[in-house]
């Protein structure tokens, strides 16, 4: 199993990144907050995990071998596969996932595109036990420091783009979700923002349909 990457960054994409080792390219899929950690030309590590299907072999990456270790937890729940158990990571950071599994709050889960009520709740059924708050972050807790438009809102689409929008559609449903909540934007906090995103896409289905690339 290949647990870990570190090489010189070789290029950068909204959803995955490749690194070079030993002068062999190797591409690596990863949530926003992942890859805005990374810099092209620069030597860098990743926690990684290997999946391996009939027709594939594919590399997700992690900040850290606690985000990897979320991730494989995630994968053991009931009809959760990679690219799901990856978009919860790209809305929720670990700790967030432990406490929500912890404390049985499955509406945490359904902030998730991809993820209703009833997988939800199976994750938390599934989860409860195997994922132990650390105790110290929480569902607010930022996940990078940024502080200005021109800081947060690039982190933002990029995360809804791993999601599924396009750029374009991404920038325009931030700024209407964001119309009647100002101090969000002045606030600057890339997951409240991207929350707060996420819950006006899901307010009806033709929100999110047309918001789809």
């Amino acid at each position: 199993m290949i647990s870990s990457l570190r090489g010189t960054v070789t290029h950068l994409g909204l959803s995955s990144a490749v690194l070079e080792v030993g002068g062999v390219g190797m591409a690596v899929q990863a949530t926003p907050q992942t890859l805005s950690a990374l810099r092209l030309g620069e030597e860098a590590r990743v926690s990684t995990a290997l999946i391996v299907r009939e027709d594939s072999l594919t590399l997700f990456g992690f900040a850290d071998d606690d985000e990897r270790e979320v991730f494989e937890t995630l994968l053991t729940v009931s009809g959760v596969g990679p690219r799901l158990a990856l978009a919860v990571l790209a809305v929720l950071d670990p700790e967030a996932i432990r406490v929500a599994a912890h404390g049985e709050d499955s509406k945490a889960f359904t902030t998730v595109p991809g993820i209703g009520p009833k997988v939800a709740g199976r994750i938390v059924l599934e989860l409860k036990g195997k994922l132990v708050p650390h105790g110290t972050g929480s569902p607010g807790t930022p996940l990078l420091p940024v502080s200005g438009e021109e800081a947060w809102k690039p982190q933002v689409v990029a995360a809804l783009s791993s999601l599924g929008w396009s750029e374009k559609d991404a920038s325009s449903n931030i700024d209407k979700a964001l119309k009647d909540s100002p101090e969000l934007a002045e606030a600057g906090s890339v997951p409240e923002i991207l929350r707060a995103t996420l819950r006006w896409l899901g307010q009806d289905g033709a929100r999110v349909r047309s918001g789809r690339g």
